[in-house]
């Protein structure tokens, strides 16, 4: 304990640190994207079933205590496509975030996101974009790129675009999954989770690997392709088996977010997890009109931690949760 008081990185390493953030900040500025600083409290939460944000409350002094719940963002999201919705152009910011119950190797309830938004970029372009970003800032290779239906395929022999219960049970008792999947009767869960264990610990193990058209029922906030209403226009990046960043071709159809955002609270009442407050400022910002654009968001930290070759995100952070 007496050792906790000491950074979880050290020195040396944050100085590095420090230069990579620089050389990002120069690349946007010579791109001529606006920097950004949004709120870290938020008067609405996420509805999305795999985020689980912090909680707090503001009190009001005057004649009576007045409480006012607030959430810690997950992400500076909602409030950066406000800014674009108002005409700021493409935008990028990098802040923290938050998540509750997230702390490991890979994880920590504070960290920091790089968020990044491009006006008129389709996915195609803005995998184009962020790959030459990592070459430019990191010395990456050049990333591969694949479709999620052909990495599925490849991998397991299920095309997750056709498949059925029986073809996934079958193919979790083969790599002895059973004890994770005898109560579920959800196709997208079993996939994703097959995804997750399966697949993306051998994804991306010499340079960067975009994955890209998840199945329509992992769209969050993307829109759907125009050639195969199956898929959306969402990507991922991996490297040596770890997630970096998940972008989209943003949804711009109000009525369809609105959709969406009533749909998970729907499955979150049925997880027993508590009905979030719809963000409606950012409805509202998408019904004056979000521009047609692509989006973002990095993991700042893994992204650091693979660029100087640690093992953990506590070896590239000043002060880890547990030294907080």
């Amino acid at each position: 304990m007496k050792k906790k008081w000491k950074p979880s990185a050290s020195i040396k390493d944050l100085i590095k640190r420090s230069k990579i953030i620089a050389n990002i900040r120069s690349f946007f500025l010579k791109k001529n994207v606006m920097e950004v600083e949004t709120p870290t409290l938020s008067q609405s939460a996420v509805t999305d079933i795999n985020l689980m944000p912090f909680e707090t409350n503001y009190f009001s002094c005057n004649n009576d205590v007045k409480k006012t719940k607030l959430w810690l963002i997950t992400s500076p999201e909602y409030h950066m496509k406000r800014l674009l919705s108002a005409g700021s152009g493409s935008i990028y910011q990098i802040c923290h975030s938050f998540r509750n119950q997230e702390f490991g190797q890979y994880h920590n309830p504070e960290f920091t996101m790089l968020e990044w938004y491009q006006i008129s970029f389709s996915m195609e372009k803005m995998i184009e974009e962020i790959d030459f970003f990592f070459q430019k800032i990191l010395n990456f290779d050049k990333s591969d790129k694949i479709s999620y239906q052909e990495i599925f395929i490849k991998f397991l022999q299920i095309d997750p675009l056709s498949t059925n219960l029986s073809e996934l049970f079958e193919c979790c008792k083969k790599f002895k999954l059973e004890h994770l999947t005898y109560l579920e009767n959800d196709l997208n869960k079993l996939i994703e989770m097959l995804f997750t264990l399966q697949i993306q610990p051998f994804l991306g193990k010499e340079k960067p690997l975009f994955v890209y058209h998840f199945p329509l029922e992992q769209a969050s906030l993307s829109a759907v392709n125009k050639e195969d209403n199956r898929v959306s226009e969402r990507f991922e990046i991996f490297f040596k088996g770890i997630e970096l960043g998940n972008g989209f071709y943003e949804l711009t159809d109000y009525f369809e977010q609105k959709k969406r955002f009533i749909k998970d609270n729907k499955k979150r009442c049925d997880m027993n997890f508590p009905k979030q407050k719809i963000d409606e400022h950012f409805l509202n910002a998408m019904k004056n009109g979000l521009p047609f654009c692509s989006g973002v968001a990095i993991g700042l930290d893994r992204l650091i931690m693979i660029a100087l070759n640690k093992k953990s995100i506590d070896q590239v952070m000043s002060f880890s949760f547990d030294r907080s």
